[in-house]
């Protein structure tokens, strides 16, 4: 059995993370405001937390955030994809 490889640093997290997105879900986020990523917490934050290992060991992640909690290290993560897809989706004016 292959062992999966997790991202050990949050630019790697924010890529995956990136990738399982379309391009509908790259652009609403991209839209939101900062303080509505938090609604994203227990939807994108919960798949960051399970499929990213934050409760499964990923310590070199967890350590990258700057947090001990994966909740607090997941919402890391989701603050720095949205500051990435804003800058790859075109601005409506």
């Amino acid at each position: 059995m292959e062992s999966k490889r997790w991202p050990a640093t949050i630019d790697e997290a924010v890529g995956v993370v990136i990738a399982s997105l379309s391009d509908e879900d790259k652009a609403t986020i991209a839209a939101m405001v900062e303080p509505e990523l938090i609604g994203l917490h227990f939807g994108l934050g919960a798949w960051i937390r399970n499929h990213l290992g934050l409760w499964k060991g990923n310590g070199a992640l967890l350590e990258a955030t700057g947090e001990t909690d994966a909740d607090d290290a997941s919402m890391v993560i989701v603050e720095a994809m949205w500051r990435r897809v804003r800058e790859m989706v075109p601005k409506v004016h």
